[in-house]
């Protein structure tokens, strides 16, 4: 019943297209999406620092620090790219802003503390390529900032768990794509 109620479909939406002259995309003329010219992927990451140093207490605080991350970079990146740029990310370790005290006593095992005796510190890699596949710039990176409490690299109010890491992503992303 609904193979042929979508049949009877078919027709009338293709002739209102021509008739408004709507055409259809080709596969030969359509656009690359935006939101698949940044591709970020994570190296092994039950062995990052984060995880290895802190995986307990993050499981209890239920902690998803992958995702969000690889989000934010993916919509910071991709307005940065000219046409036909493309930039693969991969992270190969992650050590989030502050760290657990457990000795402070039990109320506070579970407690991230910010200091500077913790600063956010990504390691990645990098590939940035033109339309033609030519790879432009690619490269190994360290990203630290071991100020990050003093810098003002976040705006006062900012409450998101992972304000400073972000912020780490965006200097990098700053200098631009030659510059990365």
């Amino acid at each position: 019943m609904m193979a042929r109620m979508n049949r009877y479909l078919v027709a009338p939406v293709l002739g209102l297209a021509l008739v408004l002259g709507v055409s259809l995309p080709t596969r030969a003329h359509a656009e690359v999406p935006a939101h698949t010219r940044v591709s970020v992927n994570y190296a092994n990451p039950k062995q990052f620092t984060e995880n290895r140093f802190y995986g307990w207490q993050d499981r209890y605080n239920n902690v998803d620090y992958l995702g969000p991350l690889k989000a934010y970079l993916v919509k910071r990146a991709t307005p940065m790219l000219k046409a036909g740029q493309r930039l693969e990310v991969t992270i190969t370790d992650i050590q989030l802003a502050g760290g657990y005290e457990p000795w402070l006593g039990s109320q506070w095992s579970h407690v991230r503390i910010m200091s500077d005796r913790y600063p956010p510190r990504i390691d990645l890699t990098f590939r940035l390529t033109g339309k033609d596949g030519q790879v432009i710039r690619e490269g190994k990176r360290t990203l630290r900032n071991l100020g990050y409490l003093t810098s003002g690299a976040t705006m006062p109010g900012n409450t998101d768990p992972l304000r400073y890491d972000k912020a780490l992503l965006d200097s990098w992303l700053r200098r631009g794509m030659h510059h990365l």
